[in-house]
């Protein structure tokens, strides 16, 4: 079955059968899951300083991603992409703001253990909170976690299914487990948002290359 995301009871379905997936493989991560893996391992993110946006979120966001689109180089896109995570990071709750600082700040401590708990209280004040979901796939992913990455990654689709960098995500998790075919549709979907996303173009190219005439 084909990896595709036209809606919520499909995305849920695929993100099942990629948990059961990948259950061998996280049961072999889990023997240390303090060690953080190297830098290849690295995702999609928002950058450290981020530009001031209005707070008219849907209507900037639909602006923005409009404009990722029809960025004529990867210095405009930057630029709007910068804005869109600005975004995306924004909080009404001033109490999630900062629980989310110190978490960024315990992660690349690798205390993961504290950045994992300051997450789940995140997201426990903020379930609406897509980045809060985000983070904490990313620090999952990062521990080779991949079922309960995968869980967190389902949920943020679910609140914004633009979110390039939780489908690139999506897309390595795919691919470290060995399903070329999925991985490929997600960096597709993660591409066709954001064309400018850094070493996913030379992803889709390889990976096309190897599932073209395979029978998946």
């Amino acid at each position: 079955m084909a990896f595709r995301f036209p809606g919520a009871p499909n995305l849920r379905r695929a993100i099942l059968i990629a948990a059961i997936l990948a259950a061998p493989v996280v049961a072999l991560a889990q023997d240390d899951p303090k060690i953080i893996p190297p830098k290849q391992k690295k995702l999609p993110e928002a950058p450290g300083r981020l530009p001031k946006v209005g707070a008219d979120r849907t209507r900037g966001l639909d602006f923005l991603f409009g404009a990722l689109k029809a960025a004529p180089d990867e210095a405009s896109a930057k630029h709007v992409e910068a804005r869109i995570w600005a975004i995306w990071m924004q909080t009404p709750s001033d109490t999630a703001a900062l629980l989310m600082l110190r978490a960024k700040a315990a992660m690349e401590a690798q205390q993961t253990d504290v950045a994992l708990k300051l997450l789940d209280s995140v997201i426990k004040l903020r379930p609406d909170y897509v980045e809060g979901w985000n983070r904490r796939a990313t620090l999952y992913y990062l521990q080779n976690d991949y079922a309960h990455s995968l869980a967190d990654i389902q949920q943020v689709l679910i609140r914004e299914p633009r979110h390039f960098g939780a489908l690139a995500g999506l897309g390595m998790i795919m691919q470290d487990i060995g399903d070329d075919k999925r991985a490929l549709d997600a960096f597709r979907r993660a591409l066709a948002i954001n064309p400018h996303l850094e070493k996913v173009p030379e992803l889709v190219k390889s990976l096309s290359e190897k599932v073209d005439g395979r029978d998946i």
